[in-house]
């Protein structure tokens, strides 16, 4: 039995500019994981998860290819994580074979609602990284990612991966995505996946940032979730209606992240708390100009009670639902924030952020 497990992620700031190359944001890795778990089989494999009841879908292979017995399927994900590093795995010499695939999710409810901590990300992630275990491949940050981003765009995501990156690397993240029509273009070359793991990404950058340690990050969750790909869709349409007005949000908001990165390395939380406000702000006026709804009423709610409790708030990653997060001193008491969030319908969750070691 091979297992490799990913954990979820929130965005701190950035969210929607760091669509675009070159553009930063923040975002950590929290300690719900989803685990894949991997154990060998002859003739026939199976995908077993709970989000999807439970029942196994088989599959087999043709010409080396998965090939699933049920057509409509919810595994898009997971297939093409398996795709990807299969065809790496293939380039290494390995023989493919059959498996039982498992996976097992902590990022929603128990009823299966989404909390938006990036469950599609992370089963991508932990599929890379238990296929290259199985197939005895090295696993390191950068072949995960990159596996795991080719899988991504294979599937017409348009986010930025930076929630792969979280997944992968863990902790606090400053991030930049790469150049998507570079990537595109060289695959459409013909690239083998090796070489495309061996480049260098235009734009690329992953780099971890240490939190001052009085700093306080607490998460609260509306109840309603939100379909990050649907709002980045909405945004990319409709921008289009003031061109110029989003291309002030961009340098707008690379400003304000930048600042908030510096201030992460002076170890300044009440710059840090100023430059979440200044993001939120952007947002707000963002989602005016586009028409498009980022900061729901019940996020509105979640982000004004926090600032009543002293601490800087703002929806996270797509908003229009989900999650929001605050960032306070750790002296400042939790007890009363969470008290009044429960009376307003909002939940806190109590989740930490995970390091790797």
């Amino acid at each position: 039995m091979i297992e490799a497990s990913a954990p979820g992620k929130l965005y701190i700031a950035g969210e929607y500019a760091v669509v675009e190359p070159g553009h930063p944001a923040i975002l950590v890795a929290v300690d719900q994981f989803i685990t894949v778990s991997l154990e060998q089989t002859e003739h026939v494999g199976s995908l077993t998860s709970f989000q999807y009841g439970n029942l196994p879908v088989l599959w087999r292979r043709h010409n080396d290819l998965l090939v699933l017995d049920k057509r409509e399927n919810p595994f898009h994900y997971i297939l093409a994580a398996i795709n990807i590093t299969e065809s790496y795995a293939k380039e290494f010499g390995k023989e493919l074979s059959f498996y039982h695939l498992t996976v097992d999710s902590e990022l929603d409810s128990s009823k299966g609602r989404k909390y938006g901590l990036g469950s599609s990300a992370a089963v991508t992630v932990a599929t890379v990284r238990a296929l290259c275990r199985y197939y005895g491949l090295t696993d390191t940050n950068v072949a995960v990612f990159k596996l795991a981003a080719l899988a991504h765009l294979s599937i017409k995501s348009n986010g930025s991966c930076g929630d792969v990156a979280a997944s992968v690397y863990g902790g606090w993240l400053a991030y930049t995505t790469f150049d998507r029509a570079w990537v595109l273009e060289r695959q459409g070359e013909n690239r083998s996946v090796k070489e495309m793991i061996q480049m260098d990404w235009p734009h690329l950058s992953i780099t971890p940032l240490t939190p001052p340690e009085d700093l306080r990050l607490v998460i609260g969750w509306t109840g309603s979730p939100a379909s990050t790909s649907d709002l980045v869709d909405q945004v990319t349409t409709k921008r289009k209606r003031d061109q110029m007005a989003y291309d002030i949000f961009l340098e707008e908001s690379t400003v304000c992240v930048n600042r908030m990165i510096n201030a992460f390395y002076a170890g300044d939380i009440g710059t840090i708390q100023n430059q979440i406000r200044r993001n939120r702000q952007l947002l707000l006026r963002m989602s005016k100009d586009t028409g498009v709804t980022i900061e729901t009423p019940a996020l509105t709610q979640l982000c004004d009670v926090a600032e009543t409790y002293h601490g800087a708030a703002k929806s996270s990653g797509a908003g229009g639902g989900d999650c929001g997060i605050v960032i306070m001193y750790r002296k400042e008491g939790l007890l009363p924030l969470i008290t009044a969030w429960e009376s307003e319908g909002i939940m806190n969750l109590p989740l930490n952020v995970y390091t790797k070691i």
